[in-house]
């Protein structure tokens, strides 16, 4: 069973009492290089699913942030018209961005990144936008009451909505196109 650094770091100091005393190739203390390579291979592997799941908080945080407590089920066409303000809501940015380049030079980063962000939102619309299913009336009252995290997600229901029309019900956590 692999422990973590500070388990294995404090059964070792008690049993011997003093951890500089250890031989290079020990049995001690190849179980603390062992036990801090699962701890920064488990920080790397954390870090790097909560990068991706970004995008979606991002999205759900906006979705609870602009709808009010006491709204009532949205209909489809609302739900697009909420789906193409959160697509949208860099431009003003973006238009700053390219008001204040001067001719000839290229984009910024950041203006740059913004752009990716909307053509990546754009193309997900037309194959199938994941959010929160806002036409029934406890998903909205789960995400007012929604805390911020991730794994609380999983008590609301998810749809896909393309921008022709289709509406599809989707699972949590998101996957391709399910």
């Amino acid at each position: 069973m692999p422990k973590s650094f500070a388990k294995v770091h404090k059964h070792i100091s008690k049993k011997r009492g003093v951890i500089e005393a250890l031989h290079e190739n020990s049995r001690d203390a190849k179980r603390l290089r062992r036990a801090n390579t699962r701890d920064d291979r488990v920080a790397r592997i954390s870090a790097s699913m909560s990068r991706g799941r970004q995008s979606y908080m991002d999205r759900i945080v906006y979705l609870q942030d602009t709808i009010p407590e006491d709204s009532t089920p949205f209909s489809e066409d609302d739900i697009k018209d909420l789906i193409v303000r959160y697509i949208n809501r860099s431009v003003p940015e973006i238009e700053q961005l390219q008001s204040e380049r001067r001719k000839g030079r290229p984009p910024s980063k950041r203006e740059e990144a913004l752009l990716q962000r909307t053509d990546a939102e754009n193309k997900e619309f037309k194959t199938g936008f994941w959010m929160p299913d806002l036409s029934q009336e406890e998903v909205i009252k789960g995400l007012t009451a929604w805390n911020g995290d991730w794994s609380s997600l999983s008590m609301m229901k998810f749809i896909r909505i393309t921008k022709d029309g289709g509406k599809q019900p989707s699972i949590f956590p998101p996957k391709g196109l399910s």
